[in-house]
Formats: C-alpha cells, structure tokens, sequence
C-alpha cells in the first residue's frame, strides 16, 4: 500500500492538482496540510466522487489538516491532547489493513519565524508536546507513522545552503534535536532508509527561481514505527506537481508498503 503527504498550501486553490494527483497516483492514504479553510468548506462531495473518505481538522486562512483514505477511518484525534492550541496542526487516525490496523499521524508543524522570538518558543514548545504523545500513541499503537510538513531540515544534506544557513529557522540545533528526540523514540526517517539522489528537497521558495534553481529544502517527512520499519518497499519525493501552473510551494512524498 501508499501513503503519502503533501502540503498543498491552500487546498481551495489546489484541489483540481489533488484530484489530479490522486488520479494518476492512487495512493491508500493522503495526509494534507495547510489547507486554509474551515470543515464547512472541505470538499467532502468531490473527495466521495474521486473514491476517498475525509476527515479534516480545518481552520480559516490558516493551518489546517486532513487525511483522505481510501478506506474509512476511526478513533479521529485533532490536535495533540492536553495542549491547549488554538491552531489546527494535527489530526490522527487509525486506518484498519489486512496486515493490521495502522496509526496514522499528520501534522503541520509550527514554524517558528526565527530563534529567540515568541513563535520560536511556541515551536518548541509544541514539540516537546507532541513527542510526549507521540510516545504514548506508540505504547498503544506499534504500527504508527508520522508525517506532515515537519519545518525542520533534520541534516546539512536538507538544506540547499547548510552553512549560509546555518542557525536559520529550520536549521537551529534545537529543532533538529527535537526531531532527533523523535527518532529516539524508536521512529525511522523512512526516506534516508533508501539511497537518495544529492539535493533531494520537498520545498522550494517561490521567489528566485527558487525550484528552478534547487534551492530547497526537505521538510516533509514520513517517520514509520519500528514494527513498520521491515515493510517499508519504497519512499520517494515526487516533484511533478510543483511543475504545474500555480503549484503549492511543496512536493508530495510517497511511502511504499510491503
């Protein structure tokens, strides 16, 4: 089976390219972030039409999540439990297979700005949230990914310009600690499990050529489990929807299981 994540910054702009992209990659499972719209507004009937059921956790102009299965879902979590946040990051749900049920996580993580301001603080702060649930989930669920739009270039090797930018949001010692901390709880970067071409990115600037050039970065991360770890067959980053016209500034990256 596929599953994939994607940032499609807007999905009341992107959903003909989601629709499209579902079309030629019929993947078992979406995560979406950034869709900058409320679940009034969510295009459940046209998702139905293409074959997928929805859960979304949206939010106005801002943020938002949501998963779309080929099958449906259950026990829905939207936003890490015990946090208070009023900002729409995360939804979770558990997706029955014939191997076994799997714990699915997406998330948007938070930005952050830059170091030492307010945002930065609530990033990490978010994070450290999101570890201590995320090693709760995994008590309860060994068959678990986590994926979404991370803001974090875990190595020099994530980053277009790992000295120029070096200590730059997306870069700073902590964050990358703070995904670390993640792997240390048993969770594997399942695109590194595979030999990448160099200069493997998820993201691109819209300013400067930015995808033109292949000044990127990699921010879009699939984790799997453990027990998962065996079955990974594949992960790659697609970069042919960032060709489109009016493309999200990121690229889908999809996951194989055996």
């Amino acid at each position: 089976m596929k599953i994939a994540t994607w940032n499609v910054n807007s999905l009341s702009v992107r959903l003909p390219q989601v629709l499209d992209w579902l079309a030629a990659n019929p993947v078992d499972a979406l995560g979406l972030q950034e869709l900058k719209q409320t679940e009034d507004k969510f295009p459940f009937v046209a998702l139905q039409a293409a074959g997928y059921h929805a859960v979304a956790h949206g939010q106005k102009t801002y943020n938002g999540v949501a998963w779309l299965t080929r099958q449906p879902v259950q026990a829905v979590v939207r936003n890490i439990p015990g946090l208070v946040d009023e900002q729409a990051r995360i939804i979770a749900a558990t997706l029955d297979t014939p191997t076994g049920p799997l714990r699915l996580i997406n998330g948007y993580f938070v930005n952050g700005q830059a170091p030492g301001t307010d945002k930065f603080a609530y990033k990490m702060r978010w994070l450290e949230a999101l570890h201590a649930w995320v090693s709760a989930e995994l008590a309860q669920h060994p068959r678990l990914l986590l994926l979404g739009d991370f803001n974090i270039a875990p190595e020099d090797r994530d980053s277009f310009d790992p000295e120029g930018l070096r200590g730059s949001i997306h870069h700073t010692p902590e964050e990358r600690a703070q995904f670390q901390a993640l792997l240390g709880l048993g969770l594997h970067d399942a695109f590194r499990l595979f030999e990448q071409p160099d200069k493997s990115f998820s993201w691109w600037d819209y300013r400067m050529l930015g995808f033109q050039k292949n000044r990127g970065l990699r921010i879009d991360h699939i984790l799997v489990s453990a027990a998962l770890r065996p079955a990974v067959a594949a992960c790659s980053i697609d970069r042919t929807p960032r060709k489109n016209p009016q493309p999200s500034d990121h690229a889908p990256v999809v996951l194989t299981l055996a």
